[in-house]
């Protein structure tokens, strides 16, 4: 019998997301708490000689109408380059643009003798970090064995016991026998708290920590590959031998070295200090303002960023060759790197107004939604809400509303917050009636501080007092809350 083959060719249709390199920048400011935030603006006008800051105000009028006398004695090429530098501020206004529909942030004019303010100045790193338990739905045994493992964290925020001897202390002295695939699971959880990097075990599992926290992209791959399988050389800074076994050339080379060394050995090293003297200081993101009657505005915290446009002397360049009829190849050469720094900046402006819409779009509809809770400051004014809430009112993707509210914080008239604190699960009654599990803690706390000391009340008898202040739970579910909030059964709270 015969056998024959044949090719054919066929034509499909495949629906294929790609991500621009534009877009990953944006995501990756808007991960970017402000701290950061400031150190990648600083680093990029350093690197892009294109991108340039705006003079200080003295330097021109700040309804846009630029003066064109020139002061006395004034030389040729100081009026030049003043003009220069006003026409550049004017291209680099109309080029960003207006948007009409956000409301601009009040700001603070930085000077060399302003110095930041530093909030939560009067609580310990290890505090912060007990706050953060309750940002997750443990019980009460996991709720011992994570504040066992932040006492056991070291000066710089390593965790420097072994299993078996973070078991030994919970046998001892918190009467907890557990496992290791208890402990593990609370190290893993530990490591996702603030600052990146708290919770491990060596320096390499430190720096994986922040690496992890990184939005991917190919300079986040090549830095797990340094860490992971070239560690000895790293540590020995044979940054030859790492370069020839990763093929990279010069450029790719420092720009690995930076990133790695904007990586913190060590995250806690100010643990036990209070916040305000230390170097692991918290500055809010957002400036939530709540006046007396009750109205509730916000701003964006914008630091030391400063105002950028693009560099005259770029676009000089550009519009020189663009006149010319025939270029050498020296000339384009020239061009094209130039209009490749320009584009570059251009981009970065670009995104960082992308960025400012896209916290503030966030942080709108968190209050919104919240706007109880911001004008009265009570726990239990705040309302069931995930992450798909607020991308359903933004219309954002549910990842960057993550991102946006990743490692940010809300500096308000109630305290200053992690927006991820705002965020919490509901529960929905057989009725239909949905609450935040905030507010039923809240309330169920509250009954238990408004008790009868001599009288203790029963999980049954709560459950019939919850019922009654409008919160139709389970015993069941009351025993739940009542361990998660670390309350003793009724037998141990008698006085």
């Amino acid at each position: 019998m015969n056998q024959s083959s044949r090719q054919e060719q066929t034509q499909t249709q495949q629906n294929l997301q790609q991500i621009s390199q534009q877009q990953l920048l944006v995501v990756k400011l808007v991960e970017m708490p402000l701290v950061q935030f400031e150190e990648k603006v600083k680093d990029e006008l350093n690197e892009n000689g294109a991108l340039e800051e705006n003079l200080p105000d003295d330097d021109y009028t700040t309804d846009n109408n630029f003066s064109t006398d020139a002061p006395e004695n004034e030389t040729f090429e100081q009026q030049n380059e003043r003009e220069e530098r006003q026409d550049e501020l004017k291209n680099a206004l109309e080029y960003m643009g207006r948007d009409d529909q956000m409301e601009s942030p009040a700001q603070t004019r930085w000077t060399e003798d302003y110095i930041e303010p530093v909030f939560g100045n009067t609580e310990s790193f290890y505090d912060l970090l007990k706050q953060q338990i309750g940002e997750h739905d443990l019980n009460e045994r996991q709720q011992i064995i994570m504040e066992t493992l932040i006492a056991s964290l070291d000066e710089i925020g390593r965790l420097r016991p072994s299993i078996k001897e973070i078991h030994d202390d919970l046998d001892i002295y918190r009467y907890i026998d557990a496992t290791d695939e208890e402990i593990e699971e609370m190290i893993r959880l530990l490591q996702t708290f603030d600052p990146p990097g708290i919770g491990a075990r060596n320096l390499q599992e430190c720096m994986l920590l922040q690496i992890n926290r990184k939005a991917d992209s190919p300079v986040k791959q090549q830095m797990l590959t340094v860490v992971t399988h070239h560690y000895d050389e790293l540590k020995k800074n044979h940054w030859s031998r790492i370069q020839r076994a990763m093929h990279l050339n010069d450029e790719e080379k420092a720009t690995l070295l930076k990133e790695i060394r904007k990586l913190n050995p060590k995250p806690g090293a100010a643990l036990g200090e209070a916040i305000g003297k230390s170097q692991q200081q918290i500055t809010p993101d957002f400036i939530v303002d709540t006046s007396d009657d009750g109205q509730v505005t916000f701003s964006i915290n914008q630091g030391r960023i400063p105002d950028l446009h693009i560099a005259p002397s770029f676009i000089e360049i550009i519009d020189l060759y663009k006149n010319k009829d025939q270029l050498n190849r020296r000339e384009k050469d020239d061009l094209t790197y130039t209009r490749d720094r320009v584009d570059r900046a251009k981009n970065f402006i670009e995104a960082i107004r992308q960025r400012r819409i896209t916290l503030y779009k966030t942080m709108k509809a968190i209050i919104d939604i919240q706007l109880k809770f911001f004008q009265e400051g009570d726990d239990a004014d705040l309302r069931p809400m995930k992450l798909k809430d607020i991308a359903d009112r933004t219309e954002l993707d549910i990842s960057t509303v993550s991102r946006v509210c990743n490692q940010k914080y809300a500096q308000t008239r109630w305290g200053t917050y992690s927006l991820k604190y705002f965020f919490s699960a509901s529960y929905v009654t057989n009725e239909g009636d949905e609450f935040s599990t905030r507010e039923i803690k809240s309330a169920l706390k509250r009954i238990v501080d408004e008790e009868d000391k001599e009288h203790p009340l029963s999980d049954e008898a709560l459950s019939q007092k919850m019922k009654e202040a409008g919160y139709p739970i389970s015993r069941r579910t009351v025993n739940k809350y009542r361990e998660q909030l670390k309350i003793p059964k009724a037998s141990l709270r008698k006085s």
